[in-house]
């Protein structure tokens, strides 16, 4: 039986099926809204980390629906692009927060595995694992992933002179320290930033 015609949403792209496998950007979307609907008070904060798990657990457009329909009525699956963010709301916006002492430990190895020699391998280990459940360990996979794509980009680079050749190894220990400070804010629910950083994965 052929599914009932819908009409066009916003841009004139129809609304896509809800068996439809959604996208990164689909989720990262979602989890915009869910943040920004947390801010406003139309949620608390259980509800928040539910939505935030579903939406980045989300396969297809369906999964998806039941996040937004209480938000945004019910209509097709179809996902708007995310509200303008005044400063304001931006600095109301709440950061993925652990679910449990689990979480706080698998993030704050996302920072700690690079002392094993692993640097980029670790983090995007982590990343690929445990940040597909949990926004928090995604975050901290994702920040200790570009720091490391960094130092690694500028190991390759900075040889060309010859400050550089001696500013390698002052980067390597900074380096260093710098993921044990990371490691220890994930650990202690903190939202750690290196300095710095080209942030290539988002």
């Amino acid at each position: 039986m052929p599914a009932a015609a819908t009409p066009p949403w916003p841009g004139g792209a129809p609304a896509p099926h809800p068996q439809l496998r959604v996208t990164n950007d689909d989720r990262d979307q979602v989890v915009e809204h869910v943040k920004a609907a947390y801010a406003e008070g139309r949620l608390d904060k259980d509800e928040m980390d539910e939505r935030l798990h579903l939406a980045m657990t989300a396969r297809t457009h369906a999964d998806l629906m039941p996040i937004m329909t209480d938000l945004y009525g019910s209509r097709p699956p179809y996902i708007p692009p995310p509200p303008s963010l005044t400063p304001v709301h931006a600095t109301q916006l709440p950061r993925p927060m652990a679910r449990d002492a689990a979480d706080r430990v698998v993030a704050s190895a996302a920072h700690l595995i690079s002392l094993t020699g692993l640097f980029v391998v670790g983090p995007l280990i982590m990343l690929l694992t445990a940040g597909k459940s949990s926004p928090y360990v995604r975050r901290h996979a994702v920040e200790a992933l570009n720091f490391h794509l960094t130092v690694l980009g500028a190991t390759f680079l900075l040889p060309i002179t010859v400050i550089g050749i001696v500013l390698i190894p002052v980067i390597w220990v900074l380096g260093f320290a710098l993921s044990v400070v990371g490691g220890v804010s994930a650990l202690a629910e903190g939202d750690f930033r290196y300095p710095f950083t080209l942030r290539l994965i988002k």
